[in-house]
């Protein structure tokens, strides 16, 4: 059965035009006459591509509203620190608010061309393992007490355990045979008993996987989709090790982190692959992509290498 939550509000281009009209049009003043299609609908927001360099961010749900006013609270910093590395973020040129029969904020994000980093295959994935590894380096830097709270995304394992657990077992005997399960659980508690991060809470993403980069004639062009932007634990993030790359992307990876993070953080981050798989796994009847990359990551996250 479909897994995604159904749209609370129905966004059109005539909503959109209205939208531009009211609050874009200092910003953007032709952005009345540039074509305008639906490009993107996820869990939480839609994206319409305006023009050639521009896109519109709507949430879609109730729920997810909070996640533009974190968006673009957050991302014009992260623009700004990822910005050497020519790695673009979508911080928003427009930040929007609820007017002509929408309800919520919105946002003008600039396009980053590409293509989703979930149609390159893991050995392309791994040309750019380098440039990924030293983007979240800039990204994870110290968080101010009001950074935006996420209950599920950078805490400690052991606050997801029953989670998982419920997960684990759920597919068990179905989409995952015992020695697929058990190999799952044991990189999951080795995570729980890896020490627990013990600083500060630095910014993280909250939703890396491929999904979530864009590359562009074989290199890294941007990181998306940043509704989940929290603090706290980087293993978080690292976990993309697993979720994008082959052994050898992976190694490139993590030795480009040089120093940065301990051991423990690396365990941690495996666990993290690990939670993330079974959440693919299980809910991803409505997107074989995802379902696809979750079964692939599986094997990444219980390989020796």
């Amino acid at each position: 059965m479909p897994d995604k939550p159904a749209a609370e509000v129905s966004i059109d281009a005539t909503l959109i035009r209205r939208l531009l009209a009211a609050q874009a049009a200092d910003t953007i003043p032709d952005a009345g006459d540039l074509p305008l299609r639906k490009v993107a609908e996820g869990w939480d927001s839609e994206v319409w591509r305006l023009g050639t360099q521009h896109a519109v961010r709507l949430p879609r749900r109730a729920m997810a509203a909070p996640l533009v006013l974190h968006e673009q609270a957050v991302l014009p910093g992260v623009a700004t620190r990822l910005a050497p590395l020519s790695v673009r973020v979508p911080a928003p040129l427009v930040a929007g608010v609820a007017s002509s029969g929408y309800p919520w904020a919105w946002s003008v994000v600039p396009w980053i061309d590409g293509m989703s980093a979930l149609d390159q295959s893991p050995a392309e994935r791994g040309v750019w393992a380098g440039t990924l590894a030293r983007a979240l380096m800039a990204l994870h830097t110290d968080a101010p007490v009001d950074h935006p709270v996420n209950p599920f995304r950078g805490v400690p394992l052991a606050a997801r355990a029953d989670a998982v657990e419920e997960r684990l077992q759920s597919l068990r005997g179905g989409l995952l045979d015992d020695e697929s399960a058990d190999a799952l659980h044991a990189v999951w508690r080795a995570g729980l008993r890896a020490e627990p991060w013990d600083h500060g809470p630095v910014w993280i993403h909250g939703d890396l996987h491929p999904g979530n980069l864009v590359a562009n004639e074989g290199a890294l062009a941007g990181i998306i989709d940043f509704g989940d932007v929290t603090a706290g634990d980087p293993a978080y993030d690292l976990a993309v090790a697993w979720l994008a790359f082959d052994p050898a992307g992976r190694e490139r990876f993590i030795a480009a982190t040089g120093a940065r993070y301990d051991a423990g953080t690396w365990v941690r981050a495996r666990a993290w692959a690990a939670a993330v798989v079974l959440i693919l796994l299980a809910h991803s009847d409505d997107n074989p992509a995802y379902f696809a990359l979750g079964r692939d990551a599986a094997t990444e996250v219980v390989a020796k290498a």
